[in-house]
């Protein structure tokens, strides 16, 4: 019995190193297949980065174009706005065409001033543009005082007289007014 325990011993090393050997080829068959997953799936996520990517540049570029186009035209709405003015004025000037009596060619031409500059004065409203206003105390950052009197109808600080009308384009000043200030 010891021969046979004797051999036993001897292929029990042999048994255990195969099943060590078959452990480890499993194991490392299982390596080999998560690492092919891992692989592929990290092609995917290289592809999906790439799509983002390109994704970003065009949304990039795109809005770059629709701002180059919304500054370069954005001043259509008001030229557009502009062109009925320009056709009172010619309308002004043509409903005088013919008109032989002198006072009736000034009235006509006069009236048709008066249409453009009220249709002027409204689309520049709409577009943010109005008046600097002459009923308020001076105020250096909308006025510029080039002359001051002596008033006895109007209280010091205000003005007297407007030269020249100052506009504003929503609240910052396009054009002072020039005004006489009462001392």
């Amino acid at each position: 019995m010891s021969k046979e325990n004797d051999e036993e011993s001897q292929n029990e090393p042999l048994i255990n190193e195969e099943e060590n050997i078959d452990e480890a080829e499993a194991e490392a068959e299982a390596v080999e297949n998560e690492f092919d997953l891992l692989q592929e799936e990290l092609i995917a996520l290289k592809d999906k980065y790439a799509r983002v990517h390109a994704d970003f540049d065009n949304i990039k570029k795109r809005l770059e174009r629709e701002k180059y186009t919304a500054v370069e035209y954005s001043n259509e709405k008001f030229a557009k706005d502009m062109i009925p003015v320009m056709d009172a004025l010619q309308m002004a000037l043509s409903s005088t065409a013919g008109v032989a009596d002198p006072v009736e060619h000034y009235e006509k031409l006069k009236e048709g001033i008066e249409l453009t500059l009220k249709q002027l004065s409204t689309s520049l409203e709409k577009h943010g543009v109005t008046m600097v206003s002459h009923d308020e105390p001076f105020d250096p950052n909308i006025h510029n005082a080039i002359q001051s009197v002596d008033s006895e109808d109007v209280e010091s600080g205000n003005i007297v007289q407007t030269f020249q009308t100052g506009y504003k384009y929503k609240e910052r000043p396009l054009r002072e007014a020039m005004v006489i200030v009462a001392n």
